[in-house]
C-alpha cells in the first residue's frame, strides 16, 4: 500500500476524488510534517464521523480479498479506508517506525498488539472505537464476525514499509 512522493510535494496534498471536500482538505494540514498519535485519532475519528457518507459511497468488499483506498497523502500523514469481509484479516506486522490511529465505522474487528518488550493483549473493537498508537507497537487484525467491516487509518510520517511478523512475539521494537 506504499508509493512515492514526488520530489516538489512539500506543503502540496493528494486527495481522492470521492472524498475531495473542503473538510478534508483542511483535516489534513499539509504544513505538518509529523503527527502525534492524539492528532492522528482525532484525524480517523474526525474522518469516519464526518464523512461517513461519501466513505459509504466509496467502500467495497470483496470476499476473496481485502480493499483498501488511500484517502489522502502529504509530506506528513497518509490516510486509507479499508474493508474486512469476515474471516479476512492482516498478518502480524508493525508500521515501519511510524504512529498510527485506525477509527472502525463499519462492523467490528479484533486485534492481537504487542508494545515493544510487552506482552501480546488482545482488544476488541466496534464501529465508533479508535484507536491511537506510536511507533513501537506491531499488530494485526482480523473481521471474525459473519459482517463485513470498514476501517479508516492514518499514519505519520507516510509511506513507511510495514514488517511482517511470524508471531507478535516475534517483534522487538524498531
Amino acid at each position: 500500500m506504499t508509493t512515492s512522493l514526488p520530489v516538489n510535494f512539500k506543503h502540496a496534498k493528494d486527495i481522492h476524488a470521492g472524498v475531495d471536500v473542503p473538510l478534508l482538505h483542511e483535516a489534513v494540514h499539509p504544513e505538518r510534517t509529523l503527527w502525534s498519535p492524539a492528532e492522528l485519532h482525532e484525524l480517523t475519528g474526525t474522518v469516519a464521523v464526518e464523512l461517513a457518507t461519501p466513505l459509504l459511497d466509496l467502500v467495497r468488499f470483496d470476499t476473496g480479498q481485502r480493499w483498501w483506498a488511500r484517502l489522502a497523502l502529504t509530506m506528513g500523514v497518509e490516510l486509507w479506508l479499508l474493508s474486512w469481509g469476515p474471516g479476512q484479516g492482516t498478518e502480524p506486522h508493525d508500521h515501519g517506525g511510524a504512529s498510527g490511529s485506525f477509527t472502525v465505522t463499519i462492523g467490528e474487528l479484533d486485534e492481537e498488539f504487542r508494545h515493544a518488550g510487552g506482552p501480546v493483549r488482545q482488544a476488541h473493537w466496534a464501529a465508533g472505537d479508535t484507536v491511537a498508537f506510536g511507533p513501537q507497537r506491531a499488530h494485526y487484525l482480523r473481521n471474525r464476525s459473519g459482517r463485513p467491516a470498514a476501517s479508516v487509518h492514518a499514519y505519520s510520517p507516510p509511506l513507511r514499509p510495514v514488517r511482517e511478523y511470524r508471531t507478535l512475539t516475534d517483534f522487538a521494537g524498531i
